[in-house]
């Protein structure tokens, strides 16, 4: 038999944490469809037109915040799970 979702041993599948993990994933996708912020040669850097550092910048900027989506999901897998902190 399945259990109800309204039942108290269930956990809401929608926590702050994922939220925050959804909005470290979204956010990268948001600055480069935005193309109109960043459609300019000014300023540049070490000779590179704003356009193009601005999108390099992103790569790693979306892998710091892809890393951090990570950790804060796996930590509350282990905490589901019953696990201590790392």
């Amino acid at each position: 038999m399945t259990q109800s979702a309204a039942s108290p041993d269930r956990r809401q599948v929608v926590t702050p944490t994922r939220v925050i993990a959804g909005i470290c994933l979204i956010a990268p996708f948001v600055a480069m469809l935005w193309v109109s912020s960043y459609a300019r040669i000014e300023p540049t850097l070490i000779g590179i037109p704003f356009f193009y550092w601005y999108q390099m910048a992103w790569v790693l900027i979306s892998t710091v915040l892809t890393m951090i989506a990570y950790k804060l999901v796996q930590r509350e897998q282990r905490a589901r799970k019953g696990g201590g902190s790392e």
